[in-house]
């Protein structure tokens, strides 16, 4: 129904109202159509309707006062019906929102045919006819994410009034090959989540202000992807085609391009000069593909003098790649199957920060020495998930962080960490670490660590000469027998403790071992031998850990020397209904959780009666 079509005889100014003057389809900015209840014409029909009948009365209203004023004698303050200096609003599409002048949002109302002038998302339409957008020509974003549409209801001709689009998202509908022509001033196109199989030279060709192109979660092969997909669209800085069927890296990408998504893919070559142009390139993700070393070549990333991060994760390398980038910050080669790792190799990216090397074949010879010495500025190295039997040698000096869990190293000498004099982070947990093994002196020069990580290994009691700044100790899953205060001394900053999963009993705990640890917060003696709650606990102590023990009684003075604990569990232990004397939490006003789940009876907690809030039994 066009404006004035079926109403009658209505004044040219009321009619101009109506319809909303100023403010028609063209003048419509933002549109959103997203998945709510079903619609037909007959309820556009019913829409305006509605609309039409407070200007219907108003006619009446003003037949019945008699003729309107002379123009120019009206009081300025109320201006004639659409003769205003502002054009009157336009009437909001039924069930919509209208949140701004220029922007129509009809998201998650289930439309199945496109109301007046909107666009959507999340709903169910699976056309989107020609002349519906025809009137739309200055529209600058439409949003047709999360429907049904197929190419079949997305014809090209669709886009050729919208010159002035900017955003388009069609991701998560049913297309199976992309619009052959989109407009010149297109800046995002989302077409994520789809089945195109194919894309066209003017789907992305001849943009010149298209800066991100999303096309991941689709079935692109290298035969759907043109040549000159990209020509003339210089100015694209996001690209995205991971998870298609790409079987190499596609040729002629933007010279452009900061980030390059290719991950899941089926890519095992990168061909010679694929990236020689690509200089501004500073993020680059190739994981989960099918590359091997035959498939990368000494200049296949040495014209990359921007880039920054480059994944090259699960994949089927061999060796690290020759002619990496000085500017190269992360580089992840996780889950390949690296076997040596060379300096040469490694020469070029002096830069590098990140090293992943977790889950390869890295052996006793994988990391020779001085492999890494180039790499000066080296912060954190994962090693985690080799083969390896030592610590590597000639580790780069200021190395911050050195992960290297489920490995086999079985011993530590004196020497073995001297060099890593920046080092703050130690992971050798589930290793074969005995005590007999491990040096008196191992960590005697890491004065600056203060996380150490020795969980999963065969050690039988602490180790000596532990750093004095330590914040972080962890020996769970260990074979500690005994603990003395010889073994803590000097941890005077220790905050975290955990000696989980051993076989401590209370007579192994010497007395005044935890005299020394005025930091410590945190105290996991779960899973042990213990009998009843150790005595003497550090007064800073916040979290204690007694699941799984063989504690049957908690006597009244068990918890005198922690006034600031706040969460403690009992879990799983042997205690019964009255095993916890009545004034065993009196003193601790900042007790939030009691757990004592999984014993042979429901325990009696007896609260403190100035308490704050009460403690709860539950998950700990």
């Amino acid at each position: 129904m066009k404006g004035g079509e079926g109403v009658g005889r209505l004044p040219r100014a009321l009619e101009k109202a109506v319809y909303g003057g100023g403010g028609s389809a063209e003048m419509l900015r933002e549109v959103v159509v997203t998945p709510g209840t079903p619609g037909g014409d007959c309820l556009v029909y019913i829409q305006r309707l509605i609309l039409l009948l407070p200007l219907l009365l108003l006619l009446l209203l003003l037949l019945l006062l008699g003729p309107l004023p002379v123009p120019g004698m009206e009081d300025p303050d109320f201006p004639h019906p659409g003769e205003s200096s502002q054009p009157p609003p336009r009437p909001c599409p039924w069930r919509c929102s209208c949140p701004q002048p220029d922007v129509v949002d009809c998201a998650g109302l289930d439309l199945r045919i496109f109301p007046d002038n909107i666009t959507r998302k999340n709903n169910r339409l699976q056309e989107l006819p020609y002349n519906e957008l025809s009137r739309l020509s200055g529209l600058l974003t439409l949003n047709l994410h999360n429907n049904l549409i197929s190419s079949e209801g997305l014809p090209d001709e669709a886009f050729e009034s919208l010159e002035q689009l900017q955003h388009l998202y069609v991701a998560h509908n049913q297309l199976s090959v992309a619009p052959q022509f989109l407009p010149h001033s297109l800046r995002v196109a989302d077409l994520a989540a789809n089945q195109v199989t194919e894309i066209f030279p003017l789907t992305f060709g001849e943009k010149p202000a298209l800066r991100s192109v999303y096309l991941h979660n689709n079935q692109l092969g290298n035969a759907g992807l043109p040549p000159d997909a990209f020509r003339g669209s210089e100015a694209i800085t996001t690209l995205s085609l991971s998870s298609n069927r790409l079987s190499y890296l596609p040729p002629s990408l933007p010279i452009s391009l900061e980030r390059l998504h290719l991950q899941n893919n089926l890519i095992s070559k990168v061909p010679r000069g694929a990236l020689s142009r690509q200089t501004q390139l500073r993020e680059l993700y190739l994981q989960h593909n099918q590359l091997t070393d035959s498939g990368l070549d000494a200049t296949t990333f040495s014209k990359l003098r921007s880039l920054e991060y480059l994944d090259l994760s699960h994949n089927q390398l061999a060796t690290v790649p020759a002619g990496l980038p000085k500017t190269l910050t992360i580089l992840h080669l996780g889950r390949n199957r690296i076997r040596r790792v060379e300096a040469a190799r490694l020469r070029g990216a002096r830069g590098l920060r990140y090293l992943l090397l977790q889950h390869n074949e890295l052996g006793a010879t994988g990391l020779l020495a001085k492999a890494l010495r180039p790499l000066r500025a080296l912060h954190t190295l994962h090693l985690y998930g080799n083969r390896l039997q030592r610590v590597p040698p000639g580790l780069p000096r200021r190395l911050w962080a050195l992960l290297m869990p489920h490995n086999h190293v079985a011993a530590l000498g004196a020497r073995d960490l001297a060099s890593m004099l920046g080092l703050a982070e130690l992971n050798l947990a589930y290793n074969r670490l005995t005590s007999t093994h491990l040096h008196h002196q191992a960590f005697h020069h890491l004065h600056t660590l203060r996380c150490l990580d020795l969980a999963g290994n065969q050690l039988t009691r602490v180790p000596e000469g532990l750093p004095g700044g330590l914040r972080v100790l962890r020996l769970q899953r260990n074979q500690l027998r005994t603990l003395e205060p010889e073994s803590l001394a000097g941890l005077g900053q220790l905050q975290e403790l955990s000696l989980a999963h051993n076989r401590l009993r209370i007579g192994d705990i010497g007395p005044g071992t935890w005299h020394e640890l005025q930091a410590l917060q945190v105290l996991d003696l779960s899973h042990n031998e213990l009998s009843f709650v150790p005595p003497d606990l550090p007064e800073a102590l916040e979290e204690l850990h007694l699941q799984g023990n063989r504690i049957s009684h908690v006597g009244p003075d068990a918890f005198l020397s922690t006034p600031h604990l706040r969460a403690l569990s009992l879990r799983a232990n042997r205690l019964h209904m009255t095993s916890i004397a009545a004034e065993a939490f009196l003193g601790l006003p900042r007790l939030r959780v009691v757990d004592t789940a999984d014993n042979p009876e429901q325990v009696l907690v007896h609260l403190p009666p100035t308490a704050p809030r009460q403690p709860r039994a539950g998950d700990f």
